[in-house]
């Protein structure tokens, strides 16, 4: 007969304020096969993991139930301090009474009585537990960067710089993400180009370090520490071991009319191109749509014009298979498409424009040369109006409902450069509320008003139309309560942020979760920060959430630990709750096989003896090491053949019982 033992705990008041926690105990002891039960105020202490160890060795228990907060937080301690005691770690059960009870009822005789409930159900699914062994895999000691922005380049060398190879994939000609658009940092305002440029330099020189530039991850398979990626190296039509970085090629190109994506749309560039000058790698590249040579069969001006002989019109797409330890998501944002706010004149007025577009025009290595002027006509903008939370903040539809994080600091830049640089213009700032939380954040939002004399208005644009060569700005000020109408040259959008659109499609390639944002979700919001939920997934910057600079930096810097920790180990020790095939119920359906996300799943032909002779069926294979426990392929197994360890028909059937006791 097996002896189960009941710890029941507190959770400082958690648990305890809507859980009689002494009546949760007295009736775990009139459960059958309970030999001890016992309530403590922290389980997950030094002193309770202590009396769990002397309980399990005092008692010869066979299995223990604690009846605490989520599994997610301390089944994996409370399983180690079993296996010093003696006793195999998964023969502990955790009801989960605080974030399944006690957080979500009121009445403290509702929250005893599920609790009671829940603590049942663990008791009778620990009997018919099964001593499990976890295996051991193989750590392949390179790691996946997924984006090669600032947050993807610091983790990239902070794990390099540990003595691992690290492969960077960009989807663009070249590294460096939104940082290498701007022009300032806040707060300090340093060159976001003299910060930025020696790391991509750093990248592009380090010996552990792989660039995939104009790149894409097509697909991943595998398990943490054997992980398979197929990366897409998209075709440049030029040959980068020999290109110089020369352009040449840019200077005689005849088709000159494609926007520049790196200048935010405000200029054109060449059919073929150098994204800007610090680029990483500084190789040119083709685009296919715009190039009349791919496009007609004619010109061919570029190959001409190269000593080098880079050009190669023939190039095609390359497939490049690789396997991994560790993957790091670092896909960064996008601003939000601004063509639904029409009461803005985004779409209609040529001088109203975005954060981004007015850093491209302000920047020295602009469009204009660092020159600010209106982009309709060229005239120097004498009247500025700055509007805050655009699509931030928002209940329509086309709205984000969160803060977009950035927004305050960066407009109180631009506010404050203008100034330095044109005196004489008046800026005029309309917001909601000013969030300044950052170090120096709040002094530097306040030397914008009182040092350079910014007008901050409180209160909401509701419209912006172009008239008699300006544009008119009708507003609301809350404070005054008074509506404004003002005369303005140039109107910029603080237009809010949003996941990059690649980001569901490595989400999901991922198996990674996310939330309705398309953020990437952490695993813990406090205590797992920078880990997603699906083992070997790390989440540097942006990907996860909006962050300025120092914050992304310092995430980037706290994945590439976690990743160099995982990276260090030679083996793994594999999940034992895996799927596992009765093969005399198999019919080899293979449905199993096609549900599996992570291809654990494969068949065989096997010879089973029956009366008068041999029979050859085809049977499922479960491949231990692959296998996550997802339990995908029990459900979908028609004939009942497949189940999963530690959550056997069985036991959760017994779970069921009790619950209808």
């Amino acid at each position: 007969m097996k002896k189960i033992g009941v710890f029941v705990c507190w959770c400082g008041s958690n648990i305890a304020a809507t859980v009689d926690v002494k009546a949760v105990v007295e009736a775990c002891k009139k459960e059958p096969n309970v030999v001890f039960a016992e309530d403590y105020q922290y389980i997950c202490s030094e002193i309770g993991q202590n009396k769990m160890a002397d309980a399990i060795r005092d008692y010869k228990l066979d299995g223990v139930v604690i009846c605490s907060c989520s599994p997610r937080m301390h089944e994996a301690t409370f399983r180690k301090t079993a296996e010093k005691a003696g006793l195999n770690p998964y023969m502990i059960e955790v009801a989960n009474i605080r974030e399944q009870c006690s957080w979500i009822h009121k009445d403290i005789e509702e929250g005893t009585e599920k609790a009671i409930v829940l603590a049942r159900t663990a008791i009778a699914k620990v009997l018919l537990n099964a001593p499990l062994q976890a295996g051991e895999s193989k750590v392949t000691k390179r790691a996946l960067v997924i984006g090669g922005g600032i947050a993807g380049i610091q983790s990239a060398l902070d794990i390099a710089d540990a003595g691992f190879e690290v492969d960077i994939v960009e989807k663009k000609p070249s590294i460096g993400g939104k940082m290498s658009q701007l022009d300032k940092t806040f707060p300090t305002l340093d060159c976001s180009a003299c910060i930025l440029t020696p790391k991509m330099v750093d990248v592009s020189a380090h010996e552990k370090i792989n660039i995939f530039a104009y790149s894409e991850v097509e697909a991943v398979s595998g398990f943490v520490g054997n992980f398979t990626a197929k990366i897409r190296q998209k075709a440049r039509y030029v040959d980068t071991a020999k290109c110089t970085g020369c352009r040449a090629c840019m200077e005689k190109c005849p088709s000159k009319k494609s926007l520049n994506e790196f200048n935010a749309g405000l200029d054109t560039r060449p059919a073929i191109y150098i994204p800007f000058a610090q680029a990483v790698p500084n190789k040119a590249t083709i685009d296919p749509n715009a190039c009349i040579k791919l496009k007609t069969g004619k010109c061919g001006i570029c190959s001409k014009v190269c000593t080098a002989g880079a050009i190669d019109y023939e190039q095609k797409d390359q497939i490049i298979e690789r396997e991994y330890g560790a993957i790091v998501v670092a896909t960064g944002y996008n601003i939000i498409n601004l063509d639904k706010f029409n009461e803005l004149g985004y779409s209609d007025c040529k001088d109203v424009i975005t954060s981004l577009e007015f850093e491209r025009l302000t920047n020295a290595a602009g469009p204009t040369k660092g020159h600010l002027i209106c982009p309709s006509d060229g005239r120097e903008p004498k009247k500025i109006v700055f509007v805050q939370c655009v699509g931030s903040r928002g209940l329509r539809p086309c709205d984000k409902q969160y803060c977009s994080k950035i927004c305050c600091m960066y407009t109180a830049k631009h506010a404050m450069l203008l100034r330095e640089k044109h005196p004489e213009t008046e800026v005029y700032v309309f917001y909601i509320d000013v969030r300044t939380p950052g170090k120096n954040y709040d002094e530097f939002y306040r030397r914008a008003v009182e040092q350079y004399g910014v007008h901050y208005i409180k209160g909401q644009v509701g419209k912006v139309i172009e008239k008699d060569g300006h544009l008119e700005v009708q507003a609301s000020d809350l404070l005054a309560d008074e509506q404004l109408h003002i005369d303005a040259d140039l109107v910029v959008l603080a237009a809010a942020i949003e996941a990059d659109d690649t980001a569901r499609k490595i989400g999901t390639m991922l198996t990674a979760s996310m939330d309705t944002n398309d953020f990437f979700t952490e695993a813990h919001a406090k205590l797992k920060p920078v880990e997603s939920p699906t083992a070997g997934i790390f989440l540097s910057g942006m990907c996860q959430g909006p962050k300025d600079i120092p914050d992304t930096v310092a995430q980037a810097g706290a994945a590439a630990v976690k990743v160099i920790g995982l990276l260090s180990k030679d083996t793994l020790k594999c999940n034992a709750c895996v799927a596992s095939p009765n093969e005399n119920m198999c019919n080899g359906c293979s449905l199993c096989a096609t549900v599996c996300p992570y291809g654990a799943i494969t068949y065989v032909d096997k010879e089973f003896r029956i009366p008068g002779g041999v029979q050859v069926r085809r049977v499922s294979q479960v491949n231990e090491a692959i296998c996550q426990g997802c339990g995908a392929c029990t459900v979908a197994c028609m004939s009942g053949a497949m189940d999963l360890k530690g959550f056997t028909n069985k036991e959760i059937m017994a779970e069921v019982e009790s619950i209808c006791k």
